[in-house]
């Protein structure tokens, strides 16, 4: 049986002191290619992870999504293209050897998309913000009222088909990127799973939830999201 050709995108900004913790982390004999976009950084995130031998981009226009969507687009121009696309954040936060227990599922032919859930998962203290713990309880809340589906995370740490992810032709710029992926799936029948993933604080600072108006603004975006595609 042939191995999935599975890549990893990684949005990154200002993590030159974490993404090469990432990178070297990440199990190499499942991952064909490293992909770390660089959402405008000031620091040297952009040399550190082209040194360690990741495919490195640069997107300017600031924001998740934006920088989900470069790496979706240089995927796209792949040949071949993948067929199984993992999303891991930069700042050293999450365990890139749990890309395996991710992918697994989706190989095994038991999800189309697998959700790292940090609230299954053991969470180093301090790992999570108050404010992000109440967003993720009420985001899931209300797509579990509206949508009728549990989740128990928002958790940035996922896997998806690659053929699934194009389905879902994801549009979000910003703070709704992982809801919206989430919704997405529900509205166009894949299988889902969510797989307890581990969590420890993150090296540097969080550019949304470690300041009041990142948080404001991604709770609106995240709230109005779910409404949207009801």
């Amino acid at each position: 049986m042939k191995s999935p050709d599975i890549r990893v995108i990684i949005p990154a900004f200002n993590e030159q002191n974490a993404v090469g913790h990432v990178i070297k982390e990440i199990p190499k004999d499942w991952v064909s290619e490293i992909i770390v976009v660089d959402n405008g950084s000031s620091d040297h995130t952009f040399a550190t992870a082209q040194k360690l031998g990741a495919t490195s981009l640069k997107e300017s226009k600031r924001g998740y999504g934006w920088a989900c969507l470069k790496g979706i687009d240089h995927l796209s121009k792949s040949d071949p293209t993948p067929d199984i696309v993992v999303f891991l954040d930069g700042d050293y936060s999450d365990y890139p050897s749990e890309i395996v227990k991710l992918v697994d599922p989706i190989i095994n032919g038991m999800a189309d998309m697998v959700i790292g859930s940090r609230e299954l998962g053991i969470k180093e203290p301090g790992s999570m913000m108050p404010q992000q713990i109440f967003g993720n309880w009420l985001a899931t809340t209300l797509i579990r009222y509206l949508y009728h589906v549990k989740y128990t995370d928002l958790g940035p740490f996922r896997a998806i088909k690659y053929d699934a992810l194009m389905q879902l032709k994801m549009e979000d710029k910003t703070f709704g990127w992982t809801v919206e992926m989430q919704i997405k799936a529900i509205k166009n029948k894949l299988k889902i799973e969510e797989i307890a993933v581990d969590y420890r604080k993150r090296i540097g600072i969080s550019k949304v939830s470690g300041t009041l108006k990142g948080t404001i603004l991604a709770g609106y975006k995240i709230i109005a999201t779910i409404i949207k595609y009801l």
